[in-house]
Order: C-alpha cells, then sequence, then structure tokens
C-alpha cells in the first residue's frame, strides 16, 4: 500500500530516502488521480524494499506542492538522493510510470 506522504514526515520519507522515492500528488475530487490510483497502488506492492511510492493530497499537504511547484495534479514525481529525477504529469499508463521508475533503480 502506498504510504500517506505529509508536510510532517516529507523530510523523512522522500527527502532522506536512500532508495527512490514515487510521490503521487493527488485530491480526492480529482478524476484523473482516481484513475492513476490503482497504479500507484500496485507499485507500492511491485517496488516494496526497492522504491518507495507514497501519495501526497494536495488538499491537505499545500506547502508540499507549492515547494515542488505542483500546479496540475496527478502530479507523480521520481526522486532519487532527495532531487526530482523525472516527473508524469495528467492520467498516464502504468507502464509510463513504471518505466520511469525503472529508469532511476
Amino acid at each position: 500500500m502506498a504510504l500517506e506522504i505529509t508536510e510532517a514526515n516529507f523530510e523523512e520519507l522522500v527527502m532522506n530516502s536512500d532508495k527512490p522515492v514515487v510521490v503521487d500528488f493527488w485530491a480526492e475530487w480529482c478524476g484523473p488521480c482516481r484513475m492513476i490510483g490503482p497504479a500507484i497502488e500496485e507499485m507500492a506492492g511491485e517496488y516494496d524494499g526497492r522504491a518507495v511510492v507514497g501519495k501526497v493530497n494536495v488538499d491537505h499537504n499545500p506547502a508540499v506542492a507549492a515547494q515542488f511547484g505542483v500546479r496540475n495534479i496527478p502530479t507523480v514525481l521520481f526522486i532519487k538522493g532527495g532531487q526530482v529525477a523525472d516527473k508524469s504529469v495528467g492520467a498516464v499508463p502504468k507502464a509510463q510510470l513504471t518505466q520511469k521508475l525503472d529508469a532511476i533503480l
């Protein structure tokens, strides 16, 4: 299951992670976010132990979204070593997300 990432735990779970991190910026009212949600959850299980997969609710954690300039959701950031290595904006196929994660593993 994807981790719930908040402003309180972002530094610890994302910026200080020794593994690549997938961060899905989403909101409950966002239709495209709900479309990629199952893919994010599947990736959390498939990459367990090799990558961290989590979700940031932009309505509850606006500072994190602002920190990364997230203006459209869903936005999925791929972070390695505390730096954004890649990103995806909009509802995209799971294969596109896994391809971007595989590239930084």
